[in-house]
């Protein structure tokens, strides 16, 4: 079968609807037109070749949202060079060591981040967003000005890879998931579809975009199909609701992990912003509980479910917004050109409302793994990628994902899957948040220990929380003990980060968990 060529999308748009917003930059102000981004991409891609980038090289990015992102994924593409985006969030030492497995011919960072930048052994361009002037005046900017024309795009097809993004690396080293130019396009028609993204699609896009949710959930699909983007520099919940409301803006697509819509639903603005003009608020990344679908449901705004991760582009499984409620917390039923099966550890199909791990195959899986085989080779058995979560399939064929299958402890030989724990916790009036772990027990192996973060003002005893729990859950579900903390760890999407959360109350050698 005969490779797929990529195409470019910006430059068609470029052609097609030239004056067409395509990224408004609320941070800068800068609004760029499909004409104007295609014309900053031309003068980057030119930038990027005098200095002698070539199909294969790496380039890092190490910046906050911004419209950049966009300008070198698209450069990458005309050039066959990989775009490489940073997890800000991450130590000089933890960014070492991915810039030491990836080993860019050059890192491009803002202003912001030129500390850490410095650290690295690596020719550098500086990003600076602070114009005090109003006009704009850095490395980059100064390369695009002095660029001359760009070189012909170099042919490249679906199998060629556009991106590398390094996982979080909670059982150790990050893995690095590579990222085909195809695992991008499909997840557009994969996504895009359900999503309802059209020409005139608007999101507001507000996780990191060194993160496949970011990037892809809906923002690449909105600029395939000639939409356009509003992007904030960082998630805050008063701002993103103003954003919402705000008719000048028009946000008719809105996509988060749980955690920005819980923030959101408790901040003060909640109860009167104006949310009529979503189409789609979309959530992933991890079980939404029930407490969030229910009460944005309550000011007419179905939470439309979906699961992926980055090795699926991300998108793997879409709740249809027409069963948004029929389906109250499933994330749906594969994509369209994805097939999904549930397994047991021998690898057998397990029967509709078992519990197994989620197995996943299709155009949109990644290929494997930079520079690991190793971790190719245990992810992937005849094209099928091991996920890591645990989910059932019901009679209709749609999934429901209980947890991460490392999450999962065994109490008494009994499973417990954390998230149906936490589900219970967030009915309670004053948790403002929560997690589940697994701590050790002599007599039942493991017990759950809850860590309960109290609502500002609000009363909440251990005894308060165990109560709850024995009226609505298996008394081997019920947590043994309560914690209070001011806050729980999370990582720049917003996932709790129960790694770390087991090393602060089990111990350095707390098993690792994804």
């Amino acid at each position: 079968m005969p490779a797929i060529p990529y195409y470019d999308w910006i430059s068609h748009h470029a052609g097609r609807r030239p004056q067409r917003l395509a990224i408004d930059d609320l941070h800068t102000g800068r609004k760029l037109s499909y004409a104007a981004l295609d014309a900053r991409i031309g003068r980057l891609t030119a930038a990027l070749a005098a200095r002698g980038i070539a199909k294969g090289d790496r380039i890092a990015l190490l910046a906050p949202n911004c419209a950049e992102y966009f300008e070198l994924q698209f450069a990458c593409g005309r050039l066959g060079a990989i775009m490489l985006p940073l997890n800000w969030r991450l130590t000089v030492p933890e960014l070492n060591y991915i810039l030491g497995d990836s080993n860019p011919k050059l890192l491009i960072h803002d202003k912001a981040f030129a500390e850490q930048a410095a650290a690295f052994s690596k020719d550098l361009i500086e990003i600076d967003h602070d114009w005090p002037d109003g006009a704009p005046d850095s490395a980059y900017e100064r390369a695009l000005a002095e660029a001359g024309p760009a070189p012909a795009p170099v042919p490249l097809t679906h199998d060629d890879i556009g991106m590398v993004m390094y996982t979080s690396g909670t059982t150790g080293h990050p893995k690095g998931a590579i990222i085909t130019h195809g695992m991008v396009f499909w997840n557009c028609v994969n996504l895009g579809i359900p999503a309802l993204i059209t020409p005139e699609t608007v999101q507001l896009v507000v996780l990191p975009l060194f993160h496949t949710g970011g990037l892809n959930c809906y923002a690449n699909p909105v600029l395939h199909a000639g939409g356009t983007i509003v992007v904030l520099r960082n998630f805050d919940p008063g701002r993103a609701l103003d954003c919402i409301s705000d008719p000048s803006l028009g946000i008719t697509h809105f996509f988060a992990v749980p955690a920005p819509y819980q923030f959101m639903m408790q901040h003060p603005k909640f109860a009167h912003a104006d949310l009529s003009r979503l189409r789609i608020a979309g959530v992933g990344g991890a079980p939404c509980a029930l407490a969030i679908l229910e009460t944005w449901i309550a000011r007419g705004v179905p939470l439309v479910q979906g699961w992926g991760m980055t090795e699926t582009s991300p998108a793997g499984t879409m709740l249809d917004a027409a069963d948004a409620i029929r389906k109250l917390g499933s994330a749906g039923q594969a994509m369209m050109h994805t097939a999904i099966r549930v397994v047991d550890d021998e690898g057998h199909d397990v029967a509709a409302g078992g519990i197994g791990e989620l197995l996943i195959k299709g155009p949109n899986i990644t290929p494997g793994y930079w520079n690991n085989p190793e971790a190719t080779a245990r992810s992937l058995t005849d094209g099928w990628l091991h996920t890591g979560d645990a989910a059932r399939l019901d009679e209709e064929g749609f999934v429901y994902i209980v947890d991460r299958w490392k999450d999962m402890y065994i109490s008494g030989g009994e499973n417990v899957y954390p998230a149906e724990v936490e589900n219970v916790l967030f009915q309670l009036p004053a948790v403002a948040d929560a997690a589940i772990i697994g701590v050790p027990d002599e007599r039942w192996g493991e017990v759950g220990m809850a860590i309960v973060v109290r609502k500002p003002g609000q009363q909440l005893v251990e005894g308060d929380v165990i109560r709850h729990c024995l009226g609505r859950l298996a008394k081997f579900k019920v947590p043994h003990s309560v914690t209070f903390v001011d806050a729980l760890p999370r990582n720049a999407t917003g996932k709790v980060l129960k790694r770390d959360l087991r090393v602060q109350f089990v111990g350095q050698n707390a098993p690792a968990i994804s």
